[in-house]
């Protein structure tokens, strides 16, 4: 195999698929991207049997092939090339040379026919969004997943399709975050688990252009995700997602309107007084016309008032204030409504049509000590 292509191409193909290569393998194959110029393209492959990613670069192909590379090395090689054209040369007992202008350097490759292909998915009825669309949907939901193993369901995210809509749903047993989606057309219902990893890795590589489409199709087992030159082909979650809709309750005895940034820089500024791992709340004290925000916790104690339009009764109540920030973080209204019941019943952060909904649990404090 013997080809030429752009450095700075060659670099962003690596980099797309090389977020597929597993951390830790007991397959050494697994740990390699393939480049596979066997077909009149150059195509880049990584695989961990549950993520596949392959995408195609420009190129010149002198000589058709294929050929295994450790990821690792070949990524910090090219990322570390002049800024100029590079070969790739390989030869039958798989010995590889990449060079470009005075740089040279041999490694050996492996067998490109001992790889594992990505499964092949019937594509059929895509789901069609702009691919700003999904990654800001991926953003608005992905922190509250949870990193447990233990609970797959958890470690990822509820893609539900009814119609022209889309609902994301993620949770983490302390708090829910739901984004609805209008698509442009409409599709007969599905309902899939995608795991958080995954949903993690796209974002990272998807442009987000909001005039450039992403091309998503569903099977029983997979989800493919199609973007410029890229695919990304996952497995799904399997297992019945948990029932949130008994949760979603829209009675409320307290609703207040609140600057958001404003609130968002208040618990910004208290949570200077947590250490790592420490549980203390922040505290709400929520009354006609202001709220007041307060912190006691072994470093110090702080409090701040402010400003808010409130509707129905008093009340005080407390949260974890992280799952406040991740919340406020993503939301891109400048004020927001946050509706609760009393202090042990979920709040809700959520505008009037509910294109987003953030439910967070309160934790119990001793209001004395406060």
């Amino acid at each position: 195999m013997k080809l030429i292509c752009n450095k700075s191409e060659l670099l962003k193909g690596v980099n797309i698929v090389s977020k597929a290569v597993p951390v830790r393998t007991t397959m050494a194959i697994l740990e390699c991207i393939l480049i596979d110029a066997s077909a009149n393209k150059i195509k880049l492959t990584a695989n961990d049997m549950e993520l596949g990613i392959e995408t195609i670069i420009d190129g010149e192909i002198l000589e058709a092939g294929i050929i295994a590379l450790d990821a690792k090395i070949f990524l910090e090689i090219v990322r570390k090339l002049p800024d100029n054209e590079v070969t790739i040369e390989t030869d039958a007992a798989f010995k590889t040379l990449i060079t470009c202008e005075k740089a040279k350097f041999n490694i050996i490759g492996k067998s490109g026919e001992d790889f594992s292909y990505l499964p092949y998915v019937e594509r059929k009825d895509s789901i069609t969004m702009s691919q700003f669309t999904l990654k800001e949907v991926i953003r608005q939901t992905i922190f509250s997943i949870t990193d447990n193993d233990a609970n797959k369901l958890m470690s990822g995210e509820l893609f539900e399709i009814n119609e022209n809509l889309l609902k994301v749903v993620s949770l983490d047993g302390h708090r829910i975050s739901i984004r609805n989606i209008e698509l442009k057309n409409s599709y007969e219902h599905k309902k899939v688990i995608v795991p958080g990893k995954t949903l993690n890795e796209i974002s990272k590589i998807i442009p987000g252009s909001a005039e450039e489409d992403v091309m998503i199709f569903l099977t029983e087992n997979h989800i493919v995700f199609e973007f410029d030159q890229t695919m990304v082909v996952s497995r799904l979650i399997e297992g019945e997602y948990f029932k949130i809709e008994q949760m979603l309750s829209s009675d409320y005895e307290t609703k207040l309107t609140i600057h958001k940034k404003e609130l968002l820089d208040c618990i910004d500024r208290a949570s200077l007084l947590i250490k790592e791992g420490d549980k203390k709340p922040i505290i709400m004290n929520i009354t006609d016309d202001s709220m007041e925000l307060k912190i006691n916790s072994f470093i110090g104690s702080m409090n701040e008032e402010i400003d808010i339009e409130k509707e129905g009764k008093d009340i005080l109540i407390g949260f974890n204030p992280k799952f406040y920030i991740d919340a406020l973080r993503v939301i891109d209204d400048e004020s927001i409504t946050i509706y609760m019941v009393n202090p042990k019943a979920p709040c809700f952060i959520k505008d009037e049509n509910e294109s987003y909904i953030y439910l967070i649990l309160p934790v119990n404090f001793n209001s004395s000590a406060n």
